[in-house]
């Protein structure tokens, strides 16, 4: 049987509220902290949560917060610079349907959740340093509990505190972009998104019956930083320019969109590997766990997922059993995706050769993966949440 009572969150994105919903539902009085002041309302693009990560959410029974904000994707379409479909991947019948969502719609609704159920989330309070079950803030506070979950990112305080020789962030070679914007006109994919290798750069996008637009575009580029004092407006003829000459609506999507409407992520990263996930009294989740690219369409539900598991470990087994649990748990599937992710952007990020030479294997390689089946690894993993967490021998 678990001994921790309570719990300290750093981080109050995504990860961070359903943490504190699973830990509560697990009988531990779990208190998040954020470094902002202020919320993140407006911040972020679109992503997908999959039916793993829809399931991860039942199991603290938050599905409906997804339900609330989200549009159903009922397959992918993979398209060619030419417009030729290459191939369809559709989702699985037995499984929770894909949801598209905007991630800052997402976040507010998993913090509405989690304070609509009384968990108590602070702003202003930046970690400095970390002491076993105690968390200094840079306001000079501080919070004790039995466990600290780092829940803060892709560049993790905690991470840093409890490992100094932590990998850093790897760029993976595309800039990344989103916006919602008018559709009208634009022939609608309905709640399909078709992902089309340009030319030049990737470009995915969805089109409602309703007329609604949505799209995002991975850039390649050698230099993270390259257009870093572009404004919005900057951008967007930039982003058109890369898909001139493709026969997709990429260019009139673009176009369409407002300056003000631009996401601009810029360059996108992972972590293949974070050696260290816990110590002493801290562990951590999501991004600050295991951080994958945006290409691999995981990185919330996989976060929902740890953070559900990390509970029921804490909720059965004493430290340090529950934490070395949870790893065991955890490590190889989420590495496994991120290296999947790897060779998706390395895909993308093809130069002028390798672009062709990709674009003429595409056909058949798409025909060879149109088995949904080789998928249900990633979006088949149930949590039976009531079932006691075993430690390892």
């Amino acid at each position: 049987m678990g001994t921790v009572t309570s719990a300290i969150v750093i981080g109050g994105g995504i990860a961070g509220p359903v943490a504190a919903l699973a830990l509560q539902k697990a009988g531990i009085a779990v208190t998040v902290h954020e470094a902002h002041d202020g919320f993140a309302d407006g911040v972020g693009g679109a992503l997908s949560i999959a039916p793993n990560g829809r399931t991860a959410l039942a199991a603290v029974d938050a599905d409906h917060v997804i339900e609330r904000v989200g549009q159903p994707m009922s397959g992918m379409v993979m398209q060619s610079w030419t417009g030729k479909r290459l191939a369809e991947f559709g989702t699985f019948d037995d499984l929770p349907a894909m949801q598209l969502v905007w991630r800052h719609e997402l976040y507010r609704a998993l913090y509405d959740e989690a304070v609509g159920r009384g968990i108590r989330i602070t702003h202003g309070k930046r970690l400095v340093s970390l002491t076993g079950g105690v968390a200094g803030f840079a306001d000079g506070t501080t919070a004790e509990a039995d466990v600290v979950i780092g829940a803060d990112g892709i560049r993790s305080t905690v991470r840093r505190l409890i490992d100094p020789g932590a990998p850093a962030p790897r760029y993976v070679g595309l800039l990344g972009f989103g916006a919602r914007c008018d559709g009208d006109g634009i022939a609608p994919t309905g709640d399909k998104m078709h992902l089309v290798f340009g030319k030049r750069a990737f470009f995915g996008y969805q089109v409602t019956g309703t007329g609604e637009g949505g799209w995002f575009v991975n850039l390649p580029s050698r230099d993270p930083s390259y257009g870093a004092g572009f404004t919005p407006a900057e951008w967007l003829p930039v982003l058109a320019e890369a898909f001139t000459g493709d026969r997709i609506p990429a260019v009139e999507l673009i176009r369409r969109t407002d300056p003000k409407d631009l996401v601009v992520t810029g360059g996108l990263e992972d972590i293949p590997s974070v050696p260290v996930w816990h110590r002493d009294r801290a562990v951590l989740i999501g991004d600050a766990a295991h951080p994958t690219s945006p290409s691999s369409g995981q990185g919330a539900s996989l976060a929902a997922e740890s953070a559900v598991q990390l509970a029921r470990c804490l909720r059965d087994l004493p430290l340090p059993q529950a934490f070395s649990a949870y790893e065991a748990l955890r490590r190889a599937r989420v590495e496994r995706v991120i290296a999947a992710a790897a060779r998706t952007n390395s895909d993308k990020a093809a130069g002028p050769v390798a672009r062709v030479l990709r674009d003429a294997l595409m056909p058949v390689a798409m025909r060879l993966l149109a088995n949904p089946e080789k998928f249900r690894w990633q979006f088949d993993h149930p949590i039976d949440w009531p079932a006691p967490v075993r430690a390892l021998a």
